[in-house]
């Protein structure tokens, strides 16, 4: 609810109307520039939890799509699934940041993933005024995977098993086109399907790449819990280009839990995504004013 927050980012009634359209007209040149292209966004971190950022991200992804945008939403839900496991006594177990998925595992993220935080994500954009629908890796053959081989850090000879955890062999995206030419807007869950018809847990960044890419999509977008890629500093890269993210790389200025965030990122920005962006989810609407303002709200990284 918009009263949780500060009373600068929920009350307009200060600004007057000159300036108001103002702001309006700023928007203007990225709506011609984007009109009628594709743009992944990957939802997660806070902005997936607050109830007031999760009302202003339904409210950002619908008017992106009514001023002519065909926003794709790709979704994560790591607290939840804890949350859920935690609820049938199941400790969560990890190795290299990668959750080690044995069957029952397995069903409790797809039933989270593809239920409960799907339909919740589905209901906002609706409630908004959109027309979003849920889809899985196995709806239209999306999503075709493989078990994942997780090669020891320290030692490439060792391989880990972390069960259903799945790499991507192909995706297809026909069903998002026909979904995005009817105006609605997709909402996907990362999961995978392989030969044998099992499931596969994917990362949702991983997905989000792939995904900008077999799309052709103009911009990825990663909501996170921090403000985008930071200096040694910690002052904010606001814009970078490949090469530049390589050499931040090469002097350990990149580590962590950013690391599989920019390498998704580094690999569709390389693949013809003409720019991605890591933004912080936890400004309200800070995807809005990312993409149809000059303000940046997060790091852009440059295909070329």
């Amino acid at each position: 609810m918009k009263q949780d927050l500060p009373v600068h980012d929920a009350d307009l009634g200060h600004i007057s109307p000159r300036d108001k359209a103002e702001l309006l007209s700023q928007a203007l040149p990225y709506i011609r520039k984007y009109h009628g292209k594709t743009i992944v966004i990957k939802y997660g971190g806070n902005a997936m939890t607050d109830p007031a950022l999760q009302q202003d991200f339904a409210e950002d992804v619908v008017l992106l799509k009514l001023v002519g945008l065909n926003p794709v939403v790709v979704h994560g839900g790591g607290p939840q699934i804890e949350d859920a496991l935690n609820k049938l006594g199941k400790k969560g177990h990890f190795i290299q940041g990668m959750r080690v998925t044995d069957e029952e595992t397995m069903s409790v993220v797809e039933w989270v993933l593809a239920g409960e935080v799907q339909q919740d994500i589905v209901g906002l954009i609706n409630v908004a005024g959109g027309k979003a629908v849920g889809l899985t890796g196995r709806d239209g053959g999306m999503i075709r995977a493989k078990k994942l081989k997780l090669i020891d850090k320290d030692d490439p000879t060792k391989e880990h098993d972390v069960g259903s955890v799945g790499d991507i062999v192909a995706i297809d995206p026909s069903v998002v086109k026909a979904l995005q030419d009817d105006q609605f807007i997709p909402v996907i869950s990362p999961i995978g399907f392989g030969e044998s018809n099992e499931s596969y847990n994917i990362n949702a960044d991983v997905v989000a790449g792939k995904l900008a890419e077999v799309l052709k999509a103009e911009k990825l977008v990663l909501l996170t819990n921090t403000p985008g890629v930071l200096d040694k500093q910690g002052n904010l890269l606001t814009d970078l280009s490949a090469r530049e993210i390589d050499e931040l790389f090469a002097d350990g200025t990149l580590s962590g839990g950013m690391l599989p965030k920019i390498a998704s990122a580094l690999d569709a920005a390389r693949s013809g995504v003409k720019a991605v962006h890591i933004i912080d989810g936890r400004v309200p609407h800070a995807m809005l004013l990312e993409i149809l303002s000059e303000k940046a709200y997060g790091t852009m990284i440059r295909s070329h």
